[in-house]
């Protein structure tokens, strides 16, 4: 039973603050707590995460869902729209089917990703990438899957994506579109200075070691889900692996990836 909803929104985009109000109004006539979750220091546990915005906004949710191990519904006010589910029009209808439990869940894997210098552990929906950032040149990056040698990268970066992230940095930087059902995990070097760095695909268990590489003078920035984690220097390594965790995300229609995706690229084409 929903008793306690926890919203996500940027307060910079007035459609978001004007629905994520909306929404507010309309689970409190329905007695179930409603709180934004990034200004509000609520007592209750949320059982539940929507998010109002793109998939950038729903990427700061999905944090919260793994959190909380709750659901996440994200309502699409963005202009890709992979993960977010539903048009904002159509808000209270959505809120009152959640409410219902007319609804199905749909998982997607997630990646673990550790600092090997510091120890911090991080989680990833859709990608774990080292960026040259603000660093003038190319960096190297020695890449390693479960302690064989894959290659020695000179680019601006590389990319480690779930099969949700295929569909974003990585399909940007020349990487294959990946069912999200697949459990694996894509490796995709960003603008690499030898066309026989191709992306490749491992399988989800994999252990992906990047090694910045240690005889060059170079820093870089670590980043994951598009945000910065900190930075990094020569020498420094990644770990990054699947895991046990999934986020679950709320489908409130049949989920057509395929027909999705045509009509984004078709999008983007034009």
């Amino acid at each position: 039973m929903l008793k306690a909803a926890g919203l996500v929104l940027n307060r910079q985009n007035e459609k978001a603050v004007r629905y994520a109000g909306k929404a507010a109004a309309f689970l409190r006539e329905n007695r179930i707590t409603a709180f934004d979750l990034q200004h509000d220091d609520p007592d209750t546990v949320p059982d539940l995460i929507v998010t109002f915005g793109g998939d950038g906004t729903l990427l700061m949710g999905a944090g919260y869902a793994l959190r909380y191990d709750i659901p996440l519904l994200g309502i699409n006010l963005g202009t890709v729209g992979f993960l977010t589910e539903e048009d904002p029009d159509h808000l209270e209808e959505a809120l009152g089917a959640i409410i219902r439990g007319d609804y199905q869940l749909e998982t997607r894997s997630l990646l673990r990703v550790l600092n090997g210098k510091t120890g911090e552990c991080f989680y990833a929906l859709n990608d774990a990438v080292i960026t040259r950032g603000g660093y003038a040149r190319l960096i190297r990056v020695d890449a390693s899957v479960n302690g064989k040698e894959y290659a020695s990268f000179t680019a601006d970066g590389i990319i480690a994506a779930t099969p949700t992230g295929s569909t974003g940095y990585s399909l940007s930087a020349g990487g294959p579109i990946i069912e999200p059902g697949m459990n694996c995990i894509v490796i995709t070097p960003v603008c690499p200075h030898s066309m026989m760095h191709c992306p490749c695909i491992v399988p989800e268990d994999a252990d992906i070691r990047f090694l910045l590489n240690p005889d060059r003078e170079q820093t870089a920035e670590l980043q994951i889900d598009g945000r910065s984690m900190g930075s990094l220097n020569a020498g420094d390594e990644i770990h990054v692996t699947g895991t046990e965790k999934k986020i679950r995300l709320i489908r409130l229609h049949e989920y057509d990836f395929f027909g999705l995706t045509r009509r984004k690229l078709s999008e983007w084409g034009s």
